[in-house]
C-alpha cells in the first residue's frame, strides 16, 4: 500500500524534525517537511494519539501565545541514543565471551539487587495488596515504564504500556527478567507473563492470582 508507506514516512520526517529541532510549530514543521500546515496538523494530531508528541502554550513576543510541539519520551526513545548504542555493543560483547546461562545469571542477579533493594526501603508487611501494586507501579514509573494494573476476576492484570528497555530486548530479551523479578519480589508471588510486545504484542502484561491479596491482608491484620 503504497499510501500507507508514504504516511509513514512524512510522520517519520516530523519526529526526525522534532528531534533536530527540539520544539517546533506548525508552521515550522509544513517548512522543514515540505508540506501544507493542514497536513501537518493532521499527522501531528496522529503522533500525539500515540504519545510519540506533546505540546504545550509558549510566549513568543507581544501577543497571542503560539502552540509548540515536542517529542515525548516515548517519542525520544523512538530513536536510539548514543547510550543505547553502547550499552547494546556491551550485551553484544558479554554474549560473545560469556555462556547463556551465565548472561541470564547476571541479569537476574542485578534484578534481585535492584528489586531487594526497593524491598528493602519500604515496610511491605504493613502495606495491602493493592497498596503494594501502587507501589510498584510507582517505581517501574520512576524506570521510565508506564504502567497500569487492574482486577480481573480471580486475577490481577499488570500492563507496561511503554517499556525503556523496548529497543534493546528486540536483540536481548534477557533484560525483561528486570521488571518481572522486581514485580514478583514487591508482590511476594511469581508473576506470569502472558503478553509481550517482543512477540508483538501490543504491550506486555503480567498476571498474579488475587487470592495472595486475601493471604497478605489476613497476614497483615493478624
Amino acid at each position: 500500500m503504497p499510501g500507507a508507506n508514504n504516511t509513514k514516512s512524512t510522520r517519520e520526517r516530523v519526529l526526525r524534525t522534532l528531534l533536530k529541532q527540539r520544539r517546533c510549530t506548525i508552521n515550522d514543521l509544513a517548512e522543514a517537511v515540505d508540506i501544507n500546515p493542514i497536513s501537518v496538523r493532521h499527522h501531528i494530531a496522529k503522533l500525539e494519539a500515540q504519545g510519540l508528541v506533546d505540546s504545550e502554550e509558549e510566549r513568543h513576543g507581544v501577543g497571542r501565545p503560539r502552540r509548540v510541539y515536542f517529542l515525548s519520551e516515548t517519542g525520544r526513545e523512538h530513536f536510539p541514543t548514543r547510550y543505547m548504542r553502547l550499552t547494546i555493543r556491551l550485551l553484544q560483547q558479554l554474549k560473545q565471551e560469556m555462556s547463556p546461562e551465565i548472561v541470564n545469571e547476571l541479569f537476574s542477579h542485578m534484578a534481585e539487587d535492584l528489586a531487594g533493594g526497593f524491598a528493602n526501603s519500604f515496610k511491605l508487611n504493613h502495606l495491602s495488596f493493592e497498596d503494594r501494586l501502587n507501589l510498584v507501579k510507582q517505581i517501574l514509573t520512576e524506570e521510565g515504564f508506564e504502567i497500569e494494573w487492574e482486577r480481573k476476576g480471580d486475577q490481577y492484570h499488570i500492563r507496561e504500556v511503554s517499556c525503556p528497555y523496548f529497543h534493546i530486548g528486540q536483540n536481548h530479551p534477557e533484560v525483561c527478567t528486570i521488571d518481572r523479578i522486581l514485580i514478583s519480589t514487591m508482590l511476594e508471588v511469581p508473576a506470569e507473563r502472558i503478553k509481550c510486545v517482543l512477540d508483538g504484542d501490543t504491550h506486555c502484561t503480567y498476571v498474579v492470582p488475587s487470592t495472595i491479596s486475601n493471604f497478605i491482608s489476613a497476614e497483615k491484620i493478624s
